[in-house]
Parts: structure tokens; C-alpha cells; sequence
């Protein structure tokens, strides 16, 4: 009992400095507010844009337009055969993997 009163006692001076030792608030640590403000600031090439972006050049949004209209008209227009990507139905494998 003689020697845990007096380490009781010192308990507080020594845990005092710990706060100086948070690993969450130490330089390079993770920080969950504001982390996509922060990477998008370092990812941007032009500060600016933060503020306001730009448009592509000489793009006025006639096609994104023509896009959404043909889509609520079910107009959807069919990707082109390239010859490249084509979907291969093969016999017995139906949906699920299974078999």
C-alpha cells in the first residue's frame, strides 16, 4: 500500500504530456473533416477552378442535350459494332455462374 499512494499520486504528472503525444493530431495524420476539400485542392491544376470551372473548349452541350432527349424519348441510339468488344453467348452458361 506504501509504494501504490505515491505512484497514485504521480499518475497525473505523468499521463499530463500525453495529450502532446495524440496520434491523431500529430503532422501527416488523418484528418476525416474536410479530406475531400483537401485532396481536390492538391489534385487541381488551376486554383481558380475551385471557385469556378470551365467548360470543355468549343463545347456548348448540344450532344449531352441530344443524349438526355433520345433517352427519355427511348431513342437510345446502339453502341457501334467495332468488332473489337462483342458480347459471346456461350452454351450453358446462363446467368448466375452456376451450373
Amino acid at each position: 500500500m506504501r509504494i501504490r499512494l505515491p505512484m497514485l499520486l504521480l499518475l497525473p504528472a505523468m499521463t499530463a504530456g500525453c495529450e502532446a503525444f495524440d496520434p491523431y493530431r500529430r503532422e501527416g495524420a488523418w484528418r476525416p473533416a474536410g479530406v475531400n476539400d483537401q485532396n481536390l485542392a492538391v489534385m487541381v491544376a488551376r486554383p481558380a477552378e475551385l471557385v469556378r470551372g470551365t467548360g470543355a473548349e468549343g463545347g456548348t452541350g448540344a450532344a449531352a442535350a441530344g443524349a438526355i432527349e433520345r433517352l427519355r424519348a427511348d431513342r437510345v441510339k446502339p453502341l457501334p459494332d467495332i468488332g473489337v468488344a462483342r458480347i459471346i453467348t456461350l452454351p450453358g452458361a446462363g446467368p448466375g455462374g452456376g451450373s
